[in-house]
């Protein structure tokens, strides 16, 4: 399935020339730098903490929204309504090292990976929803997931809010790779039976907070927390279902 998308990420790219936008009206631009912070669920495994370039870009063909990038292929934009297809890719931070935990001493380790596809997004006055499809371009899980974002942007004094909800199904192959235990290192390690969960959805609500600082310049922070899908919960190597994160950056918005 994977060399399947990717062929067609090929010939939509080609066709995405075509996607009419008008280049001369000006273009905003956001960028920071902060500070990412995500727990993680794992047995013995400490939360990381990295720094984070943060860029939010949209010029109704190519768009960053952060850590993602995507080119549209489809779309219109309209004064109060809009929507796109478009091709996209992310990284996915997760995993472990089993070094790093005396509990998983002996797994195998679980890595990052990137992962790409398509995305539908629509976008009506100050509410937005998404959807991906997404496959692992690394062969990590060798396999996809749906992702689903709603939300919207409201004003509280001088504070911007922008809450959504996030639900992904996630396939068996990625859940077995993430949370599962294989026979082989089962048997590596008596005190761990073998463990193959089945595929599931992972539900997520976040929001962005902006406090603006000067016209241009704001500080961003963002807080999230994800549920694991029902399927994994009784991993044996897992000691939380939840999966918090956050960012704290400064932001310099303009146009050119």
């Amino acid at each position: 399935m994977r060399n399947i998308i990717l062929i067609t990420l090929f010939f939509l790219t080609l066709n995405a020339q075509e996607t009419e936008v008008n280049l001369e009206e000006k273009q905003k631009l956001t960028i920071g730098l902060g500070a990412y912070v995500q727990s993680q669920p794992y047995k013995g495994i400490d939360s990381f903490v990295v720094p984070s370039p943060v860029v939010f870009f949209d010029n109704g063909l190519f768009y960053i929204r952060w850590s993602r990038a995507g080119i549209y292929f489809l779309g219109d934009k309209q004064e109060n309504f809009s929507w796109g297809f478009s091709l996209t890719a992310q990284p996915r931070v997760f995993g472990y090292n089993p070094q790093n935990s005396e509990e998983l001493k002996g797994m195998d380790e679980r890595e990052t990976t990137f992962e790409g596809g398509l995305a539908f997004s629509a976008l009506y006055n100050t509410t937005y929803i998404e959807i991906m499809l997404l496959t692992d371009l690394l062969d990590r899980y060798d396999s996809w997931l749906i992702k689903t974002e709603i939300g919207d942007e409201f004003e509280l004094g001088h504070f911007t809010f922008y809450p959504s909800l996030i639900v992904s199904y996630q396939s068996e192959e990625f859940v077995n790779y993430y949370y599962g235990v294989t026979q082989e290192e089962a048997d590596r390690i008596p005190s761990l039976n073998s463990y193959e969960p089945g595929g599931g959805f992972q539900v997520g609500v976040q929001t962005y907070v902006e406090h603006p600082i000067t016209d241009e310049l704001s500080v961003l922070l963002n807080f999230r927390a994800d549920s694991i899908p029902y399927t994994a919960r009784n991993s044996p190597i897992l000691d939380s279902s939840v999966i918090y994160s956050g960012l704290a950056s400064l932001i310099y918005t303009f146009k050119y």
